[in-house]
């Protein structure tokens, strides 16, 4: 794959960032800043629908999994209120079914947490026809299926027998995995 440079921002650099990890959005905010974007931030879906329906961006950063509800929801609005805006969704929940539901409801990208500015900006920036480059330093598998594993057990309500069925693994082994640190 022929590895492209991504385009200038554009005349209007207005950027979205929809996300209610506080510290995160506040870090990407002041990174995506020093790129040359102008920022505005929310905290919850009802912040993001209620900015992209005021101010429709240019480009926005979506988490999927928001307090109040589904980040999707803001990527619709922004795809009706503005059609031409580049939006990637961010999440730390990364699966093919939530990728492929953003896509068809209009995103751009879909990156995985924890996501860097360069990723960010590469994704928001790539040419229309070329994939942004691959992420400089992506999840190990160890570290993603840690991810998937955590993201099942909360979906089971911490349930560590239901999660083992689902999984299809002995619980012994699953309370070994989740007694144990994340990998890098």
């Amino acid at each position: 794959m022929a590895e492209t440079a991504p385009q200038e921002i554009g005349p209007d650099k207005t950027l979205l960032l929809v996300d209610d990890d506080e510290p995160f959005l506040r870090r990407l905010a002041k990174a995506m800043e020093k790129r040359g974007f102008e920022v505005e931030t929310a905290g919850s879906v009802a912040a993001g629908r209620a900015v992209a329906t005021a101010r429709p961006p240019a480009y926005a950063v979506v988490d999927l999994r928001l307090e109040d509800g589904n980040g999707l929801d803001v990527v619709e609005v922004l795809r009706e209120k503005r059609p031409d805006s580049r939006v990637v969704v961010l999440t730390g929940y990364g699966a093919i079914a939530t990728a492929v539901a953003a896509v068809k409801i209009g995103a751009t990208d879909y990156l995985s947490k924890p996501a860097d500015a360069t990723d960010v900006t590469n994704a928001l920036l790539a040419h229309a026809d070329a994939l942004p480059p691959p992420p400089e330093n992506p999840m190990s598998a160890d570290r993603v299926r840690w991810e998937h594993i955590q993201r099942v057990y909360e979906l089971c309500d911490r349930n560590v027998s239901e999660t083992a069925r689902r999984l299809n693994m002995h619980r012994r082994t699953l309370q070994r995995i989740l007694a144990k640190r994340s990998p890098k």
